[in-house]
């Protein structure tokens, strides 16, 4: 194989590699649990707790993958992330995007 063949297969993973697309609604009733602290509408009502409302998903994915990995540690927020499967974080990863 030649480079631009490597290089086009690599592309169409990229693109294609994600066939499930993250389900907004079902991440709104995951997310119900994470209200408490992050507020109904993603705007937490204490200083002390992120907004989450319209952040990055990459960056809820990536948090929540570090609480559950353990690179992250939080009292509240490690069970949290550990309770969510890959397509839990995804779903409530959306979910927080969308709010605005």
């Amino acid at each position: 194989m030649n480079k631009a063949t490597v290089l086009g297969i690599f592309c169409s993973l990229l693109a294609f590699g994600n066939s499930h697309a993250a389900d907004i609604e079902a991440g709104k009733e995951t997310a119900a649990v994470c209200i408490g602290c992050h507020g109904v509408d993603g705007h937490a009502m204490n200083p002390e707790w992120p907004n989450l409302a319209g952040q990055n998903i990459k960056y809820i994915e990536n948090q929540l993958r570090s609480f559950q990995q353990g690179t992250r540690k939080n009292d509240l927020m490690t069970p949290m992330a550990q309770s969510l499967n890959a397509e839990g974080v995804a779903n409530v990863a959306a979910y927080f995007n969308s709010l605005k």
